[in-house]
């Protein structure tokens, strides 16, 4: 195969070179799909920089080949360069071993797995501000499903957890970062309440992994999600982390070809975890890229975005708290995401009108319609940040919103 370099080297010098400012020009210009768009949807799909652009097109071109099964130098390779990206997955996440790491499409695949997969065994702890993908394919699986509520400033609310849980719940399954809300969980507690009564923790990180340092065996959780273009990386790709034990436990959850030991029409036997939840050719490319994306981010730093992310979040509030017609929903430390409703106007028109400005912003219920009927909302606006963001984007949403007030009187 080609030689990769580090495609992280050149983004934390020139981090580090600028006092890890807000924000350095420089990094912004690795991402070729912004230009002077203010992109403040990052928590629907992060932009891509071009490293992880050009590991993918390498991939896909001068060193492509299947994996696991070919003879020939160039599988044997990118066999290796696929095992290699699961190894970086463990590695990003605080694994105790690559083989504890399922690739997935996504984190939605991910839940989907667990809940057709872990021995259903009692009730399900979720939290009022969940992704329907983390309400959904537990009802389909036929769990009995428990809501966890809320505390005033929209963190779910582990008090209220603990006098709920009980040994009847299995599982407990909760967003480690709100999409919407930008709260964040209190994991090691929240291990430890689920723990006490013999469930199993479940977090879903998607919006975690991109800006918080994440070491699961620190949290203690027994499961981890997360999709790969939240995280800078491509579409169709995730991860499932989970305990070693917990994984051979686990009967497979899709059939086909990898997945496999022995097959006869009488009797199927089938590979050990991680494979055996691999069903199928995998997205070869894509945990090529997804290794890129995490050797990008790691190389600035997962607690420098944070702290980039949070000063432009403070930033944010404070312009908007200042227009009085503006709603905040959310903690005043919001991971990297400001959720916000204008009186009198539906977040469609506001999303409509900052387009015109060059502002992009997700408007709808976010895949959360629970949580919209718990903040008494059908919808609201949210712009969520990135690394390559800064106080321009700010100050044009600002600009967008004084607008919408005018036209909207």
């Amino acid at each position: 195969m080609t030689d990769t370099p580090d495609p992280s080297a050149n983004a934390i010098g020139r981090w580090e070179n600028e006092g890890g400012a807000l924000l350095c020009p420089s990094i912004r210009a690795d991402f070729p799909g912004i230009g002077n768009w203010h992109y403040l949807d990052t928590g629907a799909t992060a932009q891509k920089p071009q490293v992880v652009l050009d590991a993918m097109m390498r991939a896909g071109g001068v060193d492509y080949a299947t994996v696991h099964r070919g003879v020939y130098a160039r599988s044997a390779n990118m066999t290796l360069a696929y095992e290699a990206a699961r190894r970086r997955v463990a590695a990003f996440i605080g694994a105790a071993s690559d083989q504890e790491i399922v690739f997935v499409r996504g984190a939605t695949e991910a839940i989907n797995l667990v809940a057709n997969s872990f021995p259903k065994t009692g009730r399900i702890l979720l939290s009022q501000l969940e992704h329907h993908s983390n309400i959904v394919p537990w009802q389909l699986a036929g769990y009995e499903i428990d809501v966890c509520p809320l505390t005033a400033d929209g963190r779910i609310d582990l008090d209220a957890a603990e006098a709920m849980l009980t040994p009847a719940h299995s599982l407990v399954a909760l967003a480690h970062v709100s999409n919407v809300l930008g709260s964040v969980l209190d994991a090691k507690r929240a291990a430890t309440l689920a723990h006490k009564v013999g469930a199993k923790l479940l977090l879903d990180g998607c919006q975690a992994v991109p800006r918080l340092p994440v070491d699961v065996q620190a949290l203690d959780c027994d499961f981890y999600v997360f999709s790969g273009h939240k995280l800078y990386g491509p579409t169709g790709i995730g991860a499932l982390w989970a305990r070693g034990e917990i994984l051979d436990a686990m009967a497979p959850w899709q059939g086909g070809g990898s997945m496999i030991d022995r097959v006869t029409f009488e009797k199927t036997t089938y590979a050990p975890a991680p494979t055996r939840f691999e069903a199928g050719t995998p997205a070869i490319i894509e945990a090529i890229g997804l290794a890129a994306a995490m050797d990008y981010v790691d190389g600035i730093g997962r607690s420098a975005i944070h702290e980039h992310e949070a000063k432009l979040v403070r930033q944010t509030r404070e312009a908007l708290r200042r227009m009085n017609s503006v709603t905040l929903f959310g903690p005043e430390d919001a991971a990297g995401i400001v959720s916000f409703a204008v009186e009198g106007v539906h977040p469609h028109d506001v999303g409509t009108i900052l387009d015109e400005e060059g502002v992009a912003i997700r408007a709808g219920h976010h895949c959360a319609q629970p949580l919209m009927d718990h903040l008494g909302a059908p919808a609201t606006a949210r712009a969520s940040f990135g690394i390559y963001n800064d106080e321009t984007d700010v100050a044009a949403l600002v600009r967008g919103l004084e607008r919408v007030k005018r036209i909207f009187g």
